[in-house]
């Protein structure tokens, strides 16, 4: 076998195994936040959370590397191709919310939660939804 056959088939289980490892991370993640999130009701919040990351990410008063993650949080809710595709059940929808959750967690850690609250776009209803997915759900006060 040529030794670059090798080494492709090395980076290709590379891959595979890390968006396995992935995968495990992202279904620990659906289990532990169970109950308290309704997965398809936030697939309709995708256009509220869409213009709050892309507000936090122009906003000067955001630090600079958080506003680095929010963009590319937002490349990443853009792109068409998904980490975990939709067809599979649960995952499927479930992994946008989750990259959302914990970078909206790492931007409510460095900016703020009254950042969040000052950019949301939707519903109060709809804030706590997401506030309550990305772990902070109980703190938040109406917009």
């Amino acid at each position: 076998m040529p030794e670059w056959f090798v080494v492709v088939l090395g980076v290709l289980g590379g891959f595979i195994l890390l968006w396995l490892v992935l995968l495990l991370v992202l279904l620990n993640q659906q289990r532990r936040a169970g109950a308290d999130v309704d997965w398809k009701g936030l697939l309709r919040l995708v256009p509220d959370v869409i213009r709050l990351v892309k507000r936090l990410a122009s906003d000067a008063t955001v630090p600079r590397a958080t506003r680095w993650w929010l963009m590319a949080l937002l490349g990443y809710l853009l792109m068409p191709i998904d980490l975990v595709p939709d067809f599979i059940p649960v995952l499927g929808c479930a992994d946008d919310a989750i990259v959302v959750a914990i970078v909206l967690r790492f931007a409510i850690r460095h900016a703020g939660l009254e950042a969040i609250e000052r950019h949301w776009p939707g519903t109060p209803a709809g804030l706590h939804s997401v506030l309550t997915l990305a772990g902070y759900g109980r703190v938040t006060s109406a917009p």
